[in-house]
């Protein structure tokens, strides 16, 4: 039997659904999904590949990803026929699980607040930010992302993967390094508890590792 110890087992985004950012669990086999490696993951986003790597500079993936990656739900169809991705010319890539309504467009110099929670490819999902986490009230409803697009203080990657997103809107955004925090390490969003900041470490400070992120985006304001 293999040790559960040294061996962590995870699928990601395929199949997956965005439901306001709560992520749902179904039943999912992984021997029913194909393991393709991260580079193909990163270029289809589609699926992950397994790894096992349950101790990374002192931060344990394996209890970290067991409770919160594998939280993952049936992916929703993008809406209006389109393909599951799209790919920016920053290379960014964006996928639409719901589009916002009326009112103005990110651009620009648009004032934004964002919940939204990240997760590290190149370490199968491990979770490194979630807004949910700064959570003063003690009622789990988190703190938004507040900032103005062009301001300098997030990464570029992030602002231009919201742009032309409206109120109630919600987006998956794939961000390389170089327009992320391999080029970036100080720009927000940075995690905001202590797991979750060894856990972008082990890979921002890792120039050999993968440092693509993703995020799953919900636009709840707009000015």
């Amino acid at each position: 039997m293999m040790n559960l110890l040294s061996c962590l087992i995870v699928v990601l985004l395929s199949p997956w659904s965005v439901d306001g950012l709560s992520l749902r669990v179904t039943s999912t086999s992984a021997s029913s999904t194909p393991t393709v490696t991260r580079r193909l993951a990163f270029h289809q986003a589609s699926v992950l590949g397994v790894a096992t790597v349950p101790f990374v500079n002192g931060f344990n993936v394996a209890n970290a990803a067991d409770s919160q990656f594998v939280e993952v739900g049936q992916q929703q169809s993008p809406p209006s026929g389109e393909a599951p991705f799209s790919t920016l010319s920053d290379g960014v890539q964006i996928k639409d699980f719901r589009v916002g309504g009326g009112g103005a467009a990110v651009q620009p110099g648009s004032k934004v607040e964002l919940t939204m929670k990240g997760r590290l490819l190149n370490l199968n999902g491990v979770i490194f930010y979630d807004t949910k986490s700064n959570d003063p009230s003690g009622f789990g409803e988190g703190t938004p992302l507040l900032f103005s697009v062009g301001d300098g203080t997030v990464l570029p990657g992030l602002e231009s993967g919201i742009s032309g997103m409206k109120k109630g809107g919600i987006r998956r955004i794939i961000i390389p390094a170089d327009v992320g925090y391999g080029k970036y390490p100080s720009l927000e969003p940075q995690p905001l508890t202590e797991v979750e900041r060894r856990a972008l470490d082990s890979v921002v400070k890792n120039p050999r590792r993968d440092q693509t992120v993703m995020f799953d985006v919900k636009v709840e304001r707009v000015k």
